[in-house]
């Protein structure tokens, strides 16, 4: 069973100090180094799947939504995030979309809002504690404000079969210790079955340790 104090060691390390520095360790090192995963390739995945309505997970500094080949000029862009800082830091960086913040736990129910025609899950799940079985309620809770066809979109830092360095083994191990993640039993096989069970047109693949992954929400019963 998943605990609150759980849900809080996942994002209590992204201090402001730790976010200033967040870009360049791990979208600049630790994405080609050790997740072997350039952070190109997140930033393709945003290209590929943002909309004019879009809801953002996990937002870190908001450095894809910054980055980003919006369709429009004017985006209709929600934020939500467990982390204050976060939540400060990603708004601020993309304050010419004015975007909605909104501070909250994905494991709970978000609060009714218009329905949307994207969502990214980028670099979320991994920090969630439980196994993959148990944070996909994330993707319920998301698929609710959602639009038929609606595009879902992240990445996470996976296990499992995939190939992986010994340094990147070292660095999962020491962050799960830590509490920073919590994919110790996190495999592109349960992620791909959890997206299947809830959304259409699925995709999942995988960049070094990295599972890059795209769906679309189904019609409404």
């Amino acid at each position: 069973m998943v605990t609150s104090e759980q849900v809080e060691r996942g994002q209590a390390v992204y201090s402001p100090a730790v976010l200033r520095n967040y870009d360049w360790i791990v979208l600049g090192l630790s994405n080609r180094f050790l997740w072997r995963c350039p952070t190109v390739e997140l930033r393709r995945l945003y290209d590929r799947n943002i909309s004019d309505r879009h809801l953002d997970v996990g937002v870190g500094t908001g450095y894809f939504l910054d980055k980003a080949k919006w369709p429009v000029s004017k985006p209709v862009i929600t934020l939500v995030d467990l982390n204050p800082n976060c939540l400060s830091a990603a708004s601020a960086r993309i304050g010419r979309f004015a975007p909605q913040t909104i501070l909250a736990n994905i494991l709970e129910p978000l609060p009714p809002l218009e329905p949307y025609r994207s969502v990214g899950l980028c670099y979320l799940l991994h920090c969630v504690p439980g196994t993959i079985s148990e944070k996909a309620i994330a993707f319920d809770h998301v698929a609710a404000l959602l639009e038929p066809g609606a595009r879902v979109f992240g990445a996470t830092i996976v296990q499992g079969k995939l190939r992986r360095s010994r340094v990147a083994q070292t660095m999962m191990d020491l962050y799960n210790r830590q509490g920073i993640f919590a994919n110790v039993n996190d495999t592109l096989e349960d992620l791909d079955a959890a997206l299947r069970q809830r959304f259409r047109d699925v995709r999942v693949e995988s960049r070094g340790t990295v599972a890059l992954f795209e769906a679309r929400a189904r019609e409404r019963s």
